[in-house]
């Protein structure tokens, strides 16, 4: 399946269910694909962690984008509140990844 054919189908089951929280992470992952939608990307991963707090993954993948953007104080920001969640989890691959995301932008 194509990327555009991906995004289409996306686009139209969001018609329907808009706050998916799933969906809507999908969708931010396709648009952080290309460089021309990295804008998009970014705010369908706020959404997400706007209709779901603890959907960790979101906080890392926006993080990923804000830090490639050299935003670090914001991909930083991300980093932690997705940390905090894995801490109380207790999902130890989880904190490292967040953990060595916020080392390589602090040091």
């Amino acid at each position: 399946m194509s990327d555009n054919t991906r995004l289409e189908l996306l686009r139209r089951m969001l018609e329907k269910e808009h706050d998916d929280v799933f969906l809507n992470y999908a969708l931010g992952l396709e648009y952080a694909k290309n460089s021309q939608t990295i804008i998009l990307a970014e705010v369908q991963f706020k959404k997400v962690t706007e209709l779901d707090p603890t959907y960790m993954a979101a906080f890392y993948q926006l993080g990923k984008l804000l830090e490639a953007q050299t935003k670090l104080s914001e991909a930083l920001h991300y980093y932690k509140l997705g940390l905090e969640i894995a801490e109380k989890r207790k999902e130890r691959k989880a904190i490292g990844e967040f953990m060595e995301a916020i080392f390589l932008i602090e040091d």
